[in-house]
């Protein structure tokens, strides 16, 4: 097997009571690094240590990286042009803060027959907060709702 002393250096090709003795004599762990049939390759190495280093990276990882939450704005096909700016408003806010917008205009009784101007309103919306973002999924029907999603613009 291929053998890595603790300070990084390649010791090189030995037997593995040879790599056990040089990881007695360090006081240290003798860890498998890659598993190959052919040439497998091992270190030694503080192996508590490695995991509570890893442990580490991996929870300053989690704490930098932003989380997307997805905010709902619900409209109905008769909703008037000032209830429409609000709910722009309410959505182009969220953009801002780099959350995504779902849009969902709710259809009622003999609505259905009236898509097309479903279709329209959702148009409408999205020429209205297209400063902030931009379309992520267009409109599409499910069941008596159609629904679009707004993804914030990149920089």
């Amino acid at each position: 097997m291929r053998l890595i002393d603790a300070d990084g250096t390649m010791v090189g090709i030995v037997p593995i009571e040879q790599a056990r003795k040089a990881a007695d004599l360090a006081g240290l762990d003798l860890v498998l690094i890659a598993n190959n049939p052919d040439n497998p390759v091992c270190k030694v190495m503080d192996y508590g240590k490695y995991l509570f280093e890893q442990a580490k990276r991996e929870k300053e990882a989690r704490k930098n990286q932003k989380v997307i939450e997805t905010k709902e704005v619900g409209m109905k096909l008769t909703t008037e042009d000032h209830d429409l700016n609000v709910k722009t408003k309410n959505a182009c806010r969220f953009l801002k803060d780099g959350n995504r917008v779902k849009v969902i205009v709710k259809f009622r009784g003999r609505e259905m027959a009236y898509q097309n101007q479903g279709y329209a309103v959702m148009e409408k919306f999205a020429s209205l907060c297209a400063e902030f973002g931009q379309v992520d999924k267009p409109a599409k029907i499910e069941g008596r709702n159609m629904v679009m999603f707004l993804a914030p613009k990149k920089n």
